[in-house]
């Protein structure tokens, strides 16, 4: 072997330290002296240098990762009014949905839901995609034995003209084709794959309070299906009693057959609706036990629910500035993940069109019998270091970097859209916030105005002082009012739990296991 002496090493080092300053401004004449020396000195020391070989990996040519200046307004709408008491980082979903029923429904399908399982397998794929691609920064070492045994016939060799047998005996450690990552594209790949998972773990946690907030609406619909079908069922009871007063008042010759028939059709109208309430009811029902992940009558000890008036679901959240609530929202931090992950794509794709050395070598004994493997004189190693430099790749490597720039763009342009859209989802929420409250308000006064009347028309119907069909017209107007308050309380509520997904309420459970 020829012995090099340290000037002609220092003199490449200035060569290698020349050539890549532009990559890697950090590597100096020194460093290149020393990355010489050591890789000529890898036939004496192989385990030292492939530990200098994962020191080696500091240079990236992924693009500096600035985060897009963002594309909505600094405040909210005028329209709406983000004030409150309660910060949504101070109040867990336990808290927030007060209803004992309400809170063992959500936790049975944050345990069942099927989704939510696929979600949660996603995230422990790319976690284990992630520990793939990093291991590509850390040399692999492989323990080999082998024999290799071979018979050359007589007459077959041009050395011998007699029969040749050999056979030889290896045991040793090998180092399995390790790529020295000087221009960061393994690790371009490393930080994509990691930005990838986390962009995954992040829509988990968008997929738990999306599910939290579905189970609330659908138990809510339920809620409100079933009382407005309670309700009427009362309406057609009263409407039945009406017509059979009507029937008897014909009969007696007070009432026509038009009074007779107004009051059936009144009564037939209310069956009616009662049968779609039902039908709604039995739906919204399904759902709710698609989204628990079993149904409801299999649940044992279930605890006893609260009525639409008794949910007690608060809507004094403080939404704050939009930054600060649209940046913490899982949805929009896994945009930012898959953006950080194609930004380092890019640098991957640029480290293709630079040469890329890869180091194989194995170290241990050799022996032509098994029982000579570790005596004196039998060490064997190997070395093969190789460099590959793309000489013609038909734009192969070029297209692959405009792939990826091309990505990086649509990965800003969603991200930017997942904002643009969290930001109305938020404005929406904060003006429903005041304005169904006001619509509740007066559709309960609306209700109790008319019920009133409806006594008041009945009173003086019985005493003949109205027609039948002022009866008609007030149990109407009654009924609608309070079906009509049904409605705009489940719509109030409904509401009140998706503000507190937009505003990326807590979810202890999905925080304890990401930690």
């Amino acid at each position: 072997m020829k012995t090099l002496n340290a000037s002609a090493d220092y003199a490449d080092g200035r060569r290698l330290s020349q050539n890549q300053q532009s990559l890697c401004p950090g590597l100096s004449c020194d460093d290149g002296f020393q990355i010489c020396a050591n890789l000529r000195n890898l036939r004496k020391k192989f385990f030292p240098c492939a530990v200098l070989a994962v020191a080696l990996t500091g240079c990236s040519l992924t693009p500096d990762y600035q985060r897009p200046a963002s594309p909505v307004s600094a405040a909210w709408p005028d329209n709406t009014k983000p004030g409150g008491v309660r910060r949504v980082a101070d109040t867990d979903w336990q808290h927030y949905y007060p209803d004992p029923r309400l809170q063992a429904l959500i936790s049975a399908a944050l345990e069942n839901n099927r989704d939510l399982r696929i979600a949660t397998a996603r995230i422990a794929e790319a976690r284990a995609q992630y520990g793939i691609q990093q291991a590509d920064r850390l040399p692999n070492f492989n323990v080999t034995a082998g024999r290799n045994a071979s018979l050359t016939p007589a007459g077959a060799s041009a050395f011998s003209p007699n029969a040749l047998h050999s056979q030889r005996y290896d045991v040793g450690i090998s180092l399995v084709s390790f790529e020295l990552d000087f221009w960061g594209r393994v690790g371009s790949l490393s930080e994509a794959a990691k930005a990838g998972y986390l962009a995954t773990e992040a829509a988990q946690r968008a997929f738990r309070l999306s599910l939290i907030a579905d189970v609330a609406n659908a138990y809510l619909s339920l809620l409100e299906m079933r009382e407005r079908a309670q309700l009427t069922a009362e309406t057609a009871r009263t409407r039945a009693e009406t017509r059979g007063l009507t029937a008897r008042r014909r009969d007696l010759g007070v009432s026509s057959d038009l009074d007779f028939l107004q009051a059936d059709g009144a009564y037939q109208a209310a069956l009616a609706e009662r049968a779609n309430l039902e039908r709604q009811q039995a739906a919204a029902g399904n759902l709710l036990d698609v989204l628990v992940g079993q149904p409801l009558a299999q649940m044992k000890n279930l605890p006893a629910g609260r009525s639409l008036a008794g949910q007690d679901i608060t809507t004094d959240l403080i939404a704050g500035l939009p930054a600060e609530v649209l940046l913490q929202r899982p949805d929009v931090l896994a945009a930012e993940h898959k953006l950080i992950a194609a930004n380092a794509n890019i640098g991957a794709a640029r480290a293709a069109f630079l040469p890329r050395i890869t180091l194989t070598g194995s170290v241990g004994t050799a022996s032509r019998t098994l029982a000579g493997l570790f005596d004196a004189g039998s060490g064997a190693w190997s070395f093969q270091p190789a460099l590959t430099l793309p000489l013609f790749d038909a734009g192969r490597n070029s297209a692959n970097l405009d792939v990826a720039e091309a990505r990086k763009v649509i990965a800003v342009a969603e991200y930017e859209k997942t904002i643009q859209q969290a930001f109305r989802e938020v404005a929406d929420l904060l003006n429903a916030r005041e304005k169904l409250a006001e619509q509740l308000a007066a559709q309960e006064a609306n209700a109790d105005a008319q019920n009133r009347r409806l006594k008041l028309v009945e009173a003086r119907y019985g005493v003949g002082i109205v027609n039948h069909l002022e009866v008609l017209d007030a149990q109407r107007e009654s009924f609608a009012a309070q079906q009509g308050a049904l409605q705009v309380r489940r719509t109030l509520l409904s509401a009140a739990a998706q503000l507190y997904k937009a505003l990326a309420g807590q979810d202890s459970a999905a925080n304890e296991a990401s930690k």
